[in-house]
C-alpha cells in the first residue's frame, strides 16, 4: 500500500511549511488570537509529547531523533506488507509517518520542534502542538478504531 506515501509527503509538506511561516514571521511565545479559544502561539519543544524530557540537558535531541527515524523505517516496511484491502490502516500509518517525519526534520535542523497550534479554556491551555502532531494523533485514532471497531465488524 505504498500508494498512500503521498499522504505522509502532504502531511510533511504542510507541516514544515506551516513551521516555516511561524519561525519567519513571529517572535518565540509571540501569540496571534485566531478565533476564542484558539491561537498561534511560536513555542519550541525540546522534549517529547508534552514537553516530556525537554529539561534532561541536550542528549533527549538524538533520542527522540533517532526513535522517530527508526519509527518511520517501521511504518514504511508495514505499509509495504499491508493487503490492498486494509486502505483505513493504509491512511492511520502514512499520517503518523509525515507527522514522524515532520517532527524529525526540526530536531535534526534546529534541535528543537516548532510548535504554534494553542487551544485552550479561560486560562487553561492544552500544550501547543503542530500539524505533524495533529497527524500523528488523528493516525493514532484511525488505527484504534481500525483494530477495535472494524476488525471487530468482519470477525
Amino acid at each position: 500500500m505504498m500508494k498512500w506515501l503521498w499522504l505522509s509527503g502532504l502531511v510533511l509538506i504542510l507541516d514544515q511549511l506551516s513551521k516555516i511561516w511561524v519561525d519567519t514571521s513571529m517572535s518565540l511565545y509571540q501569540s496571534i488570537p485566531v478565533f476564542p479559544s484558539f491561537s498561534i502561539t511560536y513555542a519550541r519543544n525540546y522534549g517529547a509529547a508534552f514537553s516530556f524530557l525537554s529539561d534532561a540537558g541536550g542528549w533527549q535531541r538524538w533520542f527522540f531523533a533517532a526513535l522517530a527515524a527508526g519509527i518511520s523505517v517501521g511504518l514504511v516496511i508495514y505499509l509495504k506488507s499491508l493487503k490492498k484491502d486494509e486502505t483505513l490502516l493504509a491512511v492511520s500509518l502514512s499520517l503518523i509517518l509525515g507527522g514522524a517525519v515532520g517532527n524529525l526534520i526540526d530536531r535534526v535542523i534546529y534541535g528543537y520542534v516548532i510548535d504554534f497550534l494553542d487551544v485552550y479554556y479561560q486560562a487553561y491551555h492544552w500544550p501547543v502542538f503542530n500539524i505533524a502532531d495533529s497527524a500523528i494523533t488523528v493516525g493514532v485514532v484511525f488505527m484504534l478504531y481500525e483494530s477495535f471497531v472494524v476488525k471487530d465488524k468482519h470477525e
